[in-house]
């Protein structure tokens, strides 16, 4: 079994590799995502709403320094960093550019990147992202573990919502059941009847639900995020309804399958377009992104039709094609043959077969109830 330490080493020749490649000095690592990748699942965060976290990575050629203020260096090195090698750079809190200076004097003279233009770094953001697209086998087994718990507080909720609940009371129960597994809700959306066709993003409100239900939910623990939909209705399905669930289902059996290790990223999204005009809803792919690559982030970048990027092995996706009042989504991992959904194991969920150029993938259903 490889330990954190291990999985930092590795990820400190992969760093190291970059600096040699692109003639830096050093890498400085300001946001969640990255410090939760190089440190192997530590949890820089204090508010979900920024990107910036609480802490600040310096890694050179000869060190590696955390950098953060006196009211988070405690915890930090405690319960985030113990073991792991790093030299911690302590300054007062009431210094509002000390992070800042303290990083200053570490890089000198030096030629910096960092993942988001911190100070006097050149902004490498892209590029460092890529190092952290495919997964270690430690990465993937805590990826897989969360997918268990997302999609289990997932269902509890949609199996326990009635009629006359408020969206705003649907998405505390979801946070109740996340949080109660150390897991951080960084997307919530819910929508009741008519919202769910109105709007791609809807926000929870005080609507009440009477016929129907949304749950969108992204989910982060150690850094990765697992996103995922589900809908549940409450009595006879409307035909409508059931055409433009079957008809998302097509296109999201299109986005998952084509998934496959060295095929641009572009041509995964056209073949899902393709999907949406042989299920008769040609322009509903313009109504909303379609997805793309995740990982430490909810998406790395949407994907787009002339993305020239390659899917890469280990490489974590989540496609979310939506058609108006119906939508799927899930996260996959795609591995050297195939595709493995994290968060749709279809346990205590009805699931539907659905066919996609000779290959048969099971995804979910409307919870009708």
């Amino acid at each position: 079994m490889v330990t954190r330490s291990q999985e930092v080493d590795y990820k400190r020749k992969i760093v190291h590799a970059f600096l040699e490649e692109h003639s830096f000095d050093a890498v400085v690592l300001e946001n969640q995502g990255s410090f939760a990748w190089y440190t192997a699942g530590g949890d820089d965060h204090v508010a979900t709403a920024t990107e910036r976290g609480a802490a600040v990575l310096v890694i050179t050629r000869e060190a590696e320094y955390l950098v953060t203020t006196n009211i988070e260096a405690p915890r930090l090195v405690e319960e985030e960093m113990a073991g792991l090698g790093f030299q911690l750079v302590e300054v007062p809190w009431e210094q509002s550019d000390g992070i800042l200076r303290a990083v200053k004097r570490l890089l000198g003279k030096g030629n910096a990147a960092s993942d988001s233009g911190f100070g006097p770094t050149k902004n490498m953001a892209g590029e460092l992202a890529t190092l952290r697209f495919s997964l270690t086998d430690a990465e993937m087994e805590r990826y897989r573990s969360l997918g268990r718990d997302t999609e289990e507080s997932v269902t509890a909720v949609c199996k326990s919502v009635r009629p006359g609940f408020s969206e705003n009371a649907i998405a505390g129960m979801v946070a109740e059941q996340l949080y109660s597994r150390g897991v951080t809700p960084v997307v919530l959306l819910i929508a009741a009847d008519d919202r769910i066709e109105k709007f791609r993003h809807p926000i929870a409100s005080d609507k009440k639900v009477n016929r129907c239900a949304m749950v969108v939910c992204g989910a982060r623990r150690w850094g990765l995020v697992i996103s995922c939909t589900r809908l549940v209705h409450f009595g006879k399905l409307p035909a409508d309804l059931r055409q433009r669930h079957d008809a998302v289902l097509k296109v999201d059996a299109a986005l998952n399958l084509s998934t496959r290790v060295g095929q641009e990223i572009g041509s995964v999204l056209r073949a899902g377009i393709e999907a949406y005009s042989e299920a008769g809803f040609p322009e509903e792919w313009r109504m909303h992104h379609q997805g793309g690559p995740a990982g430490y982030a909810t998406r790395e970048f949407r994907a787009t039709p002339a993305e020239r990027r390659k899917v890469v092995r280990n490489q974590a996706f989540a496609w979310n094609p939506s058609i108006a009042g119906a939508k799927s989504e899930d996260t996959i991992l795609v591995r050297d043959d195939a595709i493995e959904f994290l968060s749709s194991l279809g346990r205590d969920w009805p699931m539907i077969e659905v066919e996609y150029r000779g290959k048969v993938v099971r995804r979910h259903d409307i919870l009708v109830v």
